[in-house]
């Protein structure tokens, strides 16, 4: 326990003094800021308004922004920590295997979740003081899902960079899954499966299975409750997961997709450190 939690401390105040973080940090301030500069939180859409209205454009935003970022800084901090060396010194210490790549990706949990939270609780904050209503309710779901969001791509990142052998290939390797999940199962792969007169439950389901569309269903049934901005499909979700079933399915999904994929790296970090 000492080794993790030092292994913990140790890449957290690594992070923090990275320039990634800095402008990882600087990000998601400036988007609070410009949100409300341009009058966001006064605005009125579907009966939402102040916050709440805020809250739905900042969690879109934040989908877009924090997968990539934690895919690409991850592989490259921890390919770059094998080339140089690190790895090797670190695990000549007493630190066992478990509690160095345990540690390391807790550590560069709180720092990757961290800066997206207090933007969004400063956010909130800034809107008390100004007179604001402040959805509590749809404070802590945003929260909770952003947290396994970010969980569940932090979770790709130490398996890629346990796989990889080097950092251009890490790298190369999380900017090509980050499209994947962006634009082929979404667009293309969809589009081709409607085309060819697919079943309507296959599309829906390899849906599912990308985080992405998990993460933007969860945020949205909040904001909609029947999710009427999905289309037909929503017809299938709602009655395959129902509200509340689905709203769970976007939590433990995720969750559960992060924590196998960074134990199948942890299994592959093990191998390829010991003889």
């Amino acid at each position: 326990m000492k080794g993790f939690l030092h292994t913990a401390r140790l890449d957290i105040s690594e992070s923090l003094r990275a320039r990634w973080f800095l402008l990882y940090a600087l990000i998601f301030g400036a988007i609070v800021v410009l949100l409300f500069v341009f009058g966001l939180s006064e605005s009125r859409v579907r009966g939402f308004t102040g916050l709440s209205r805020m809250l739905v454009t900042y969690i879109q935003l934040s989908m877009a922004i924090m997968p990539v970022f934690v895919l690409m800084t991850t592989v490259r901090s921890l390919a770059g920590d094998r080339e140089a060396g690190i790895n090797e010194y670190m695990l000549s210490l007493p630190v066992s295997l478990s509690a160095w790549y345990w540690g390391r990706f807790v550590g560069r949990f709180v720092v990757i979740f961290l800066p997206v939270f207090v933007a969004m609780l400063g956010a909130a904050l800034w809107g008390a003081l100004k007179g604001a209503a402040v959805p509590m309710g749809q404070l802590a779901w945003y929260s909770l899902l952003l947290m396994v969001l970010s969980y569940c791509f932090l979770g790709m990142g130490f398996l890629i960079s346990a796989i990889a052998r080097t950092t251009e290939m890490a790298q190369s390797a999380a900017l090509l899954i980050w499209l994947v999940f962006l634009l082929f199962l979404d667009l293309i792969l969809l589009g081709l499966l409607i085309r060819g007169q697919a079943a309507p439950g296959l599309v829906v389901g390899i849906a599912l299975l990308n985080p992405l569309e998990v993460f933007r269903g969860g945020a949205m049934i909040l904001f909609d409750p029947q999710l009427l901005m999905l289309g037909p499909s929503a017809y299938l979700i709602l009655d395959l997961f129902g509200r509340v079933g689905f709203m769970a399915y976007s939590v433990l999904y995720p969750l559960l997709l992060g924590s196998a994929l960074a134990l199948i790296g942890f299994l592959k970090f093990r191998r390829g450190d010991l003889p």
